[in-house]
């Protein structure tokens, strides 16, 4: 097996493994067929701007997930992951700019917000890694334990409350930025997220992976995500105590 392909269905161990969108710019029927191949179930097909197609899979077996995941490291296609309903050992920040209108506009604030995302995180001790995605960025952090889906929301709310905050302080307008936090329960059965390693549909560009020492080209991206899952997952016993003090902190 193709080690990257290992290396995601080891960091996203917990998102639903029969369950899969495809993102490409592939249609028509003999297309179709390739895709529900080995008895997978087509539950939705979707066209949106610039011809991007999105294929919801469904009854997906485990060898054709890997199958599916080769092709997405190959850059055929992106694969886009579904949280499981209930616990997840893994959350995600996906940031991007709040206009209506020039919503593609990359503005200085995204990188400020990144900033103060991590910064507030590594204050109870907890790194992400932080993805370049389209016009924003998804920051994953990783739990060696899988942790109920409302805790991961409730904690991810606090923390980008305080984000937001400290990008106000810092003169710029907090309502720039738009935080969706997944997973979130009223959504996780229909909303999904890339994983690493794809092209962005409209782009083309490698999700690389920002450090505070700059943005990595796609061979060191690759490295960086696999040190981080082997040496900077966060124990189960770290986040409760980093939520408690939060809860504590900010009540509601």
């Amino acid at each position: 097996m193709d080690t990257r392909v290992e290396l995601i269905d080891v960091f996203y161990q917990t998102m639903r493994k029969d369950k899969v969108k495809i993102e490409n710019k592939k249609y028509g029927f003999a297309f179709i067929d390739e895709l529900i191949a080995d008895n997978v179930t087509l539950d939705y097909g979707q066209m949106e701007s610039n011809f991007i197609h999105k294929y919801r899979l469904l009854n997906v077996s485990e060898s054709r997930r890997k199958k599916l995941l080769q092709g997405h490291v190959k850059q055929e296609y992106n694969v886009c992951l579904y949280f499981d309903d209930t616990a997840n050992n893994t959350c995600c920040f996906n940031l991007d700019n709040n206009f209506k209108a020039n919503n593609h506009a990359i503005i200085p604030e995204l990188e400020l917000t990144v900033d103060y995302l991590e910064q507030h995180l590594g204050k109870y001790g907890m790194e992400v890694v932080s993805i370049k995605s389209g016009r924003g960025y998804h920051l994953w952090c990783r739990f060696d334990k899988p942790i109920a889906n409302q805790l991961l929301l409730d904690f991810m709310i606090r923390i980008a409350s305080k984000a937001l905050a400290s990008l106000q302080y810092s003169h710029h307008d907090y309502r720039t930025i738009k935080i969706n936090m997944s997973p979130n329960p009223k959504f996780v059965k229909v909303l999904s997220l890339r994983a690493f390693g794809s092209r962005h549909i409209r782009t083309g560009s490698f999700s690389q992976i920002r450090t505070k020492d700059g943005v990595l080209e796609e061979e060191e991206s690759w490295k960086y995500f696999s040190d981080y899952m082997k040496n900077k997952t966060v124990s189960e016993q770290q986040f409760m105590q980093a939520y408690d003090e939060l809860a504590t902190e900010i009540p509601w």
